[in-house]
């Protein structure tokens, strides 16, 4: 009877046993310390798994948010020499415990381990901008901020453009590069790094777009071997060697706009039309635009075949060229003017080849005689009669006075017949002067 007590009580003890254990086990049999507390980037991270009254655990497997993480061999301890923020998570453990003759595996509680941020990644900026002009100073700024907790750590500031480095490590957080060309144009980042460099970051990348004035662009006309006509066409090509892009192009004829294009990339830009009538004869020019300069080429003459349309200059005294001829055209309109309404006459010597007084002042007579030789008026005679005297031959200009005011001036007209013309033509000349005083 005793004996059947004997070994039926065992067999209740390890029933009891193996019912509290793993029940007991998950809870307050393990648990999952982390320090410090709080962790930043940077810091040594320490996992240890431990059992209830430091009971030895054996194949202690560590986790986080249920994945497997490590195993360590010999030991209940996991450490990370430098966490980031990617090791945040819920993290536990398990561990097997021995109960004679029975072994155990028991999971821990999870424990969340969150990493803080010691700086946020850097921003870099370019200053007074990221498209500054060609030949300005530009700033580069690296940008960030320690945890207030770590703001006695030291940080260290590197520059880079493209693949090349433009600054190694140090305490500045500027980088100065002045007088900026077009070859500075490029995709610029900077690092920060923590001094010993277990926690180093790089900002996003920055483009910076070097502005270049355009150059005097050129001109140039394309047709055919000779002056285009009505009805061909015609390619005006314009170009700017250099500027940053985009350009605008914009082509005139004289001043007026007649068409314009633009090149995202540079380059150049063609204009293609018909030429419909005289009026696309001209001065054709083109301008090159890009938000920094404008510069205009030298204009190009677009003549016609068989036109004679000349293009009108653009500059402000355009009347110069032409005031000659306008001069000799005038001239020429007086001078027929003249020719018109001058007195027909046909013979007889004019005022001013009047002979002058013979010598001593002796009044002499003049006589200028006009012969109309029409067949109506055959054989009439004109006679005028002046006469001089020694006083204006001394004083020639009270003479003309004195000649507009003279009393008498003696006059004879008379007609002749058609045959005493050529025999009283020469008795005429020889008649003496009378004079009425």
């Amino acid at each position: 009877m005793n004996v059947a007590i004997f070994r039926t009580g065992p067999m209740l003890l390890w029933t009891a046993v193996l019912l509290f254990v793993p029940c007991v086990g998950k809870t307050a049999w393990l648990y999952l310390q982390a320090w410090p507390n709080p962790v930043f980037e940077g810091d040594a991270l320490t996992l240890q798994c431990q059992g209830w009254k430091n009971t030895p655990l054996s194949q202690v497997k560590f986790y986080r948010d249920g994945k497997f993480l490590h195993s360590p061999k010999k030991t209940q301890t996991l450490s990370m020499e430098a966490a980031t923020v990617q090791s945040s998570g819920q993290y536990s453990c398990t561990g097997q415990v021995m109960y004679i003759p029975q072994i155990f595996t028991l999971t821990s509680e999870t424990v969340m381990v969150q990493v803080q941020e010691l700086f946020p990644p850097p921003v870099l900026s370019a200053s007074p901008s990221p498209e500054p002009r060609e030949g300005s100073l530009v700033t580069l700024r690296c940008q960030t901020k320690l945890h207030p907790l770590r703001s006695t750590l030291r940080l260290l500031f590197s520059f880079h453009k493209d693949s090349h480095t433009l600054q190694d490590r140090g305490p500045h957080p500027e980088l100065c590069i002045p007088g900026v060309k077009e070859g500075d144009s490029g995709l610029y980042w900077c690092e920060v790094a923590l001094k010993g460099g277990q926690v180093q970051k790089q900002s996003p990348q920055l483009g910076v777009r070097v502005q270049a004035p355009v150059s005097c662009p050129v001109l140039t006309l394309h047709h055919g071997p000779t002056d285009p006509a009505v009805g061909d066409m015609v390619q005006l090509l314009c170009e700017a060697q250099r500027g940053s892009p985009p350009i605008l192009y914009l082509f005139y004829l004289d001043e007026k706009i007649v068409g314009n294009h633009s090149a995202p990339c540079g380059g150049n830009a063609s204009l293609l039309f018909p030429v419909k009538s005289e009026q696309d004869a001209g001065n054709y020019s083109c301008e090159a635009e890009n938000g920094v300069s404008r510069e205009r080429s030298e204009p190009k003459k677009l003549s016609l075949k068989g036109s004679q349309v000349l293009s009108i200059p653009t500059s402000s005294n355009w009347l110069v060229p032409w005031l000659p001829v306008s001069l000799l055209g005038m001239m020429v309109i007086a001078a027929a003017l003249l020719v018109y309404l001058r007195p027909w006459r046909k013979a007889g010597p004019l005022p001013s080849q009047i002979p002058p007084p013979a010598p001593g002042g002796e009044q002499c007579p003049l006589y200028a005689n006009v012969q109309h030789q029409k067949e109506k008026d055959e054989g009439i005679v004109y006679s005028v009669v002046h006469r001089t005297s020694k006083r204006s031959e001394a004083r020639p200009a009270e003479f003309a006075a004195e000649r507009k005011d003279s009393p008498i001036i003696y006059a004879e007209v008379r007609c002749l017949q058609p045959s005493e013309v050529s025999s009283k033509e020469e008795a005429s000349r020889r008649r003496p002067c009378y004079h009425r005083r």
